[in-house]
């Protein structure tokens, strides 16, 4: 079992002295981070669309048939890798966090709908039609990057941007219902989950967090994910067993106590009941 690294932009910038942005074709891409195909990190946003080709990519132990029109996007730490038939086509951009969220100001890259950790969906498939009228603004991203004029960087920003609105759109469409307050109190239950799984596994807690009812909280998490609170929290906390039992460094022990168990049986019990398979046995499947 070997460790899966996490990349940074500048591992793919290596000729540019801007560690926030990496935009290519995938085609080239491949060519100089062949690398990339097997399974990785990144420590920044990962979009990627594909024009042509198929193939399979795995983002955190799920499946995905790649298909023209497929669009995938990461977020940091997530695990994934590719199988991808020779005749792939399509565009990769790497960014930061920070670079979109200090151009944009007032809003942030977390306000889109498809970066969320707690229902997260990493895929969606446009159309013919859809992936024509996107596809100009990859293309123009390629032709800024290589060349150089006059305010670059804004229309980048710019061109990004209204890739995620349209991304936004189709994902709204597809994933998301009506808009209403129990998105907003889903959203900062993400947060507080986040921050918090490893030893808050009540889901008690994150109702007070919210100042909310754990009744509610069951209501909003039923409707909006169609789970539990406690399903949110556990399948939180199963996804990042998953992921350090990658890594061969951590014991099953240590990855317990570091999820808050200090019962080695009971986390292996839950482990099992949720995958099938104990943790032994997912890290060896997965080798």
């Amino acid at each position: 079992m070997k460790k899966y690294p996490i990349y940074n932009i500048q591992r793919f910038n290596c000729t540019s002295v801007n560690s926030d942005l990496y935009i290519n074709t995938f085609k080239n891409h491949l060519v100089d981070h062949s690398f990339v195909e097997e399974p990785h990190r990144h420590n920044s946003y990962v979009l990627v669309f594909f024009t042509k080709g198929s193939g399979m990519h795995e983002i955190d132990f799920d499946v995905f048939a790649i298909q023209p029109g497929s669009m995938f996007f990461l977020q940091p730490g997530q695990i994934h890798h590719w199988d991808l038939s020779d005749d792939v086509e399509g565009f990769v951009i790497f960014y930061s966090q920070e670079i979109y969220n200090l151009y944009f100001g007032q809003k942030t890259i977390g306000d889109y709908p498809f970066y969320s950790s707690v229902d997260n969906k990493p895929e969606i498939v446009f159309d013919v039609f859809e992936s024509k009228a996107i596809f100009p603004y990859f293309e123009t991203l390629i032709i800024e990057t290589q060349a150089n004029q006059l305010l670059k960087q804004d229309k980048i920003m710019n061109l990004l941007d209204i890739i995620h609105i349209e991304i936004a759109r189709k994902y709204n469409e597809t994933h998301l219902h009506e808009v209403h307050s129990y998105n907003v109190k889903i959203k900062t239950f993400e947060l507080v989950l986040e921050n918090n799984f490893k030893k808050e596994k009540a889901p008690s807690f994150y109702a007070a967090q919210l100042n909310i009812t754990l009744k509610h909280l069951n209501r909003i998490c039923n409707e909006i994910l169609q789970k539990t609170t406690t399903e949110v929290i556990i399948g939180r906390i199963i996804l990042e067993a998953k992921r350090m039992l990658m890594d061969r460094k951590f014991t099953v022990n240590e990855i317990a106590t570091e999820l808050g168990y200090e019962d080695y049986s009971y986390f292996t019990r839950l482990f099992k009941k949720h995958n099938g398979m104990t943790p032994t046995a997912f890290r060896i499947f997965k080798k």
